[in-house]
């Protein structure tokens, strides 16, 4: 299968193909987490919802939500991974695939690209720098850029309808993705990095001013809720501040709290 396209250096092509061919062993190859994700989802999406994929990567969870009978907007600008997204859901027709990026407001944008490990892409310039200086991002390279289309999560909703779930994994652009979001979604994630703490405080802030929501936590692709019940934020602060320590990412998960009800 042969996704990758263009006039490179053969050790450029090799390196793209070993990281999406990274990314689709670790995304669609684990046995057992495809239906960990739809029990997970299904508390979320239903048949006949629409859900927003901000950050859909190789598909994973349009994989996932597709079989909840989900209507899906992927949106995903970078190049190799729309490829994949194309060949896996391209005759689907209740699939959206949008090759731009998500911000405060319409426009273009610079995305840098990781070819070895595509999940570090970032439209932030600030996030990848303070990445670097990490130890567990030592080996990372953000080697080349691309630009890309923007619009707002306003628009997404004014083309497609309110999402029943929204999901965002921007690498350090959470907050841009938000700020284009005038009026609160029933459900939403965006990831959450011990090393970008702060950064996390200010999305969950941002996220306070749009409705009055309630929130849990799931440690990385586990699929669970670390706690039984559904938190303020000042409980979810404190959750995260005793998790900090471990340096283990995970999902911020957030309700309208009328929905826990």
């Amino acid at each position: 299968m042969y996704i990758l396209a263009g006039m490179e250096p053969p050790s450029a092509l090799l390196t793209r193909a070993w990281g999406i061919t990274r990314s689709l062993a670790m995304y669609h190859g684990i046995p057992g987490r495809q239906r960990r994700m739809e029990r997970f989802y299904r508390q979320f999406l239903g048949p006949g919802d629409v859900g927003f994929d901000i950050g859909a990567h190789v598909g994973s969870r349009v994989r996932a939500w597709r079989r909840l009978g989900v209507r899906v907007i992927a949106v995903e600008p970078q190049p190799d991974c729309l490829r994949v997204l194309r060949l896996l859901f391209g005759r689907d027709r209740n699939v959206e695939i949008l090759p731009v990026a998500i911000g405060a407001e319409p426009g273009r944008a610079k995305m840098a690209l990781s070819t070895a490990t595509p999940t570090v892409s970032s439209l932030s310039t600030e996030w990848v720098e303070s990445m670097t200086a990490q130890d567990s991002f030592a080996k990372v390279r953000w080697d080349r850029s691309v630009d890309v289309d923007v619009v707002t999560l306003d628009g997404l909703i004014e083309a497609h309808g309110m999402p029943a779930f929204c999901k965002i994994d921007v690498e350090g652009f959470e907050a841009e993705v938000l700020q284009g979001l005038s009026e609160p979604v029933p459900a939403l994630s965006f990831e959450y990095l011990p090393m970008a703490h702060d950064a996390a405080l200010t999305v969950l802030g941002i996220v306070e001013q749009l409705g009055t929501y309630r929130y849990n936590y799931a440690p990385v692709e586990t699929m669970r809720f670390a706690s039984e019940e559904w938190l303020s934020a000042a409980g979810l602060i404190q959750h995260l501040d005793k998790i900090r320590p471990l340096g283990r990412s995970g999902d911020v998960y957030a309700r309208l709290n009328s929905r826990n009800r």
